[in-house]
């Protein structure tokens, strides 16, 4: 594969204008082809492929979900996945019908008339992208691809991707791109954990490499999406989910910096940005925490600062907030230190007991979850942790060391409680009696004892 750089040639043009959207009518929507035993298939049933699969199946769509882990495949069969309401609903009815079909055969995709591929692209422990599992997806993608289908690529990741791992490979096949196969990028925008956009709703962001991959991935995104917005290149379609998550993590880390502006004023951050969100225009509130975690703020900006590395371009604006998002739990474990010194109490010897360990409110999934490197830090700097999160009876370290969660909070009789998720199924009146609680949340109101972040 080519080593990924700035992308410099002229977009493709596709054949309605650029940038429009473009809105599903019911006469429209493709019905089931009878050439091909399922109408798409997607590549990874994790917290994206598997919302993705079942909205095409409310939709009258037959799909096929190719997984590689018979452990997933089984939490998915007994309905145990960690889903939306909504979806864990729409699995059921799936699971009780003909119109799913869950395979570790990848051979099957060749039984599909569209592939969509929904699998991790996360960063390792150098804040490098770990591009093997997207390889491996997307190898296995063009192994078993046949004439005739559209492959749709969603997972984040550097610009040029879609070039390098299913353009470049089908051409070396012999497939003609936008004649014989149809190519195309529309990025996931999948919010875990959140129901206020129903996945229909939620528009699609498609880039074709030819304004027939486009109007052909189109009419697939049309099966379940209300609207696909148009643009100009699979190059553009890749950099638009890059500047979502890098706007997101630039001004998550202003929001922090706030906070701390706020704390050393003596002024609550949460009033003002509350306030400051009363303007109707040029605002957008974002909120501080304790670090960020999940599959997408910590780690696409990552993608795009790595690319452009190989250009030499100076992006100090990313790379601040970026730094500074790195370094917020360490943050937390310091201002655990000086809450503990001005009770009077070291750091060392002292019993921290972190509430709520996800990545973020109401979800399954510790993945960069700030809370881990907390820990560790807590742990590190000799004192006694424990953690309280109904979603997780133990939790695995970076050093490999597991912490096991306690039930009942109120007995583990800490000298500090760290609030760092609020689930909104977590009982959390006892924190209103103890004496000293951090609340990283910067939401746990009608607690006496109660101290910002």
């Amino acid at each position: 594969m080519a080593t990924p750089g700035l992308i410099t040639q002229d977009p493709p043009r596709v054949g309605r204008p650029v940038g429009r959207p473009v809105r599903r009518t019911d006469s429209e929507l493709p019905r089931s082809d009878p050439q091909h035993d399922f109408d798409v298939a997607v590549v990874g049933l994790g917290y994206v492929g598997l919302p993705t699969a079942l909205a095409f199946h409310a939709a009258d769509r037959r799909v096929l979900g190719l997984e590689l882990s018979e452990r997933r495949l089984g939490v998915i069969r007994a309905g145990r996945a960690d889903l939306l309401a909504s979806d864990r609903r729409r699995l059921a009815t799936a699971l009780a019908g003909e119109r799913l079909t869950m395979t570790t055969d990848p051979a099957m995709l060749t039984r599909a008339a569209a592939v969509i591929v929904c699998v991790p692209t996360p960063v390792d422990d150098f804040l490098i992208p770990d591009l093997s599992p997207l390889r491996g997806a997307c190898a296995t993608v063009v192994e078993n691809a046949v004439p005739g289908q559209v492959l749709v690529l969603t997972s984040t990741t550097y610009v040029g991707t879609t070039r390098d791992l299913l353009i470049d490979p089908l051409t070396e096949r012999g497939f003609r791109i936008g004649q014989d196969i149809f190519v195309a990028f529309s990025p996931e925008r999948i919010d875990p954990g959140n129901d206020r956009h129903a996945h229909e709703d939620v528009p699609r962001v498609l880039g074709g490499v030819t304004p027939h991959c486009a109007d052909r991935a189109a009419r697939v995104l049309r099966g379940y999406a209300r609207n696909v917005h148009v643009v100009a290149s699979t190059d553009a379609a890749e950099m638009t989910k890059l500047l979502e998550n890098t706007f997101r993590a630039v001004n998550i880390a202003l929001a922090n910096e706030f906070a701390e502006i706020c704390h050393t004023m003596g002024m609550d951050v949460i009033d003002v940005i509350d306030a400051a969100a009363t303007k109707p225009y040029g605002f957008m509130a974002f909120y501080p925490g304790p670090g960020v975690g999940g599959h997408c703020i910590p780690c696409d900006p990552h993608y795009l600062l790595w690319q452009l590395r190989r250009a030499r371009l100076s992006t100090p604006v990313i790379e601040q907030a970026m730094s500074e998002i790195a370094a917020r739990p360490s943050r937390v474990v310091a201002r655990i230190r000086e809450t503990l010194s001005s009770a009077g109490k070291g750091l060392p010897g002292a019993r921290v007991l972190v509430v709520g360990i996800a990545y973020k409110p109401d979800v399954e999934d510790l993945r960069e979850s700030p809370a881990l490197e907390i820990m560790s830090g807590l742990i590190a700097a000799g004192a006694t942790v424990a953690y309280h999160d109904p979603y997780f009876p133990s939790a695995m370290l970076d050093d490999g060391s597991t912490v096991i969660g306690v039930g009942d909070p109120a007995a583990f009789d800490a000298d500090l409680v760290l609030i760092h998720t609020a689930h909104a199924a977590a009982e959390m009146s006892w924190i209103t009696r103890h004496p000293l609680v951090l609340d990283a949340t910067y939401r746990m109101t009608g607690v006496p004892s109660r101290i910002s972040l």
